[in-house]
């Protein structure tokens, strides 16, 4: 990763400091956005990073945010949308968003668009999303993706929320030239971190059983991550759903993760939230 230029997301601790960490290893040069001003600062310090602050559930902290990336970076390699949460009760942002799905899909999305000048730049760019398993049980009704009809459910709005990932990484891949930008959503796999402390749901059918089982710590969450910013060949998986390393379109992933129609909906839906053209 020598001479690469990596922004990543979530940086301020999780698998996306550990992320931070082995790209920095690599050589990466690194640029790190997280919300929290300490945390996100002496992972930088520790990388040799610049540290950008954003609090997605801020679309304008979005917008800010991928200016002083433009400033910095006039050529960016790596996009690795890794950000994302799972919040307690219904929440709408000021933005006029159910908070989960801010997050976790419309601030990435829009993050990423405003970075294509930089992305173009490079000859051979990459944005990987991070999803999760979680998407198998997703029920994404675009009429109602913000809960203003149906009862909010915390775990609903997260696993709609990554299954959101998967349909923008494949449409994203459908809108580009392989040769010059793939897009690949990855699930790192079941990890033991401070992600979703505030949820009961989290803590008591998530985190402690599976510290219980010994599940991976971030370090192993964050390898497939890192893998798929560095395999040789990212076309053969551009559009693709990694579940850690292996591609999925039948299983452990929900079966409307390939669903072409759904994904354009998805994007221009996503556009018009963000207030961006299709």
């Amino acid at each position: 990763m020598a001479g690469q230029t990596v922004v990543v997301t979530g940086a301020s601790a999780g698998i996306g400091a550990a992320a931070a960490r082995q790209l920095a290893a690599l050589g990466a040069q690194l640029v790190l956005v997280g919300r929290n001003v300490e945390r996100t600062k002496a992972i930088a310090a520790e990388t040799g990073a610049l540290p950008v602050i954003a609090d997605f559930a801020r679309l304008a902290d979005v917008r800010r945010a991928a200016g002083e990336i433009a400033d910095a970076c006039p050529r960016l390699d790596v996009l690795l949308n890794n950000a994302g949460g799972l919040f307690p009760g219904p929440t709408t942002t000021e933005d006029g968003n159910e908070l989960t799905f801010q997050v976790n899909h419309l601030a990435p999305f829009l993050l990423t668009a405003l970075l294509a000048p930089q992305l173009a730049e490079a000859p051979r760019a990459r944005v990987v999303v991070t999803s999760s398993v979680t998407n198998a049980f997703a029920r994404l009704d675009l009429a109602d993706l913000h809960f203003t009809r149906r009862r909010y459910q915390s775990f609903a709005a997260y696993s709609a929320s990554k299954l959101a990932n998967i349909l923008f990484a494949r449409e994203l891949a459908r809108r580009s030239d392989p040769a010059r930008l793939t897009a690949t959503a990855v699930h790192p796999g079941v990890v033991v971190t401070s992600f979703g402390r505030d949820s009961w749901f989290v803590r008591t059918f998530y985190s402690w059983p599976l510290l219980a089982i010994g599940a991976r710590l971030p370090p192993g969450g964050a390898r497939p991550l890192v893998a798929a910013t560095t395999r040789p060949d990212p076309e053969a998986v551009n559009g693709a759903y990694l579940h850690r390393y292996t591609s999925l379109r039948r299983g452990l992933v929900s079966g409307r993760a390939t669903d072409d129609a759904l994904a354009r909906e998805l994007w221009e839906y996503s556009a018009t939230r963000v207030g961006l053209p299709g």
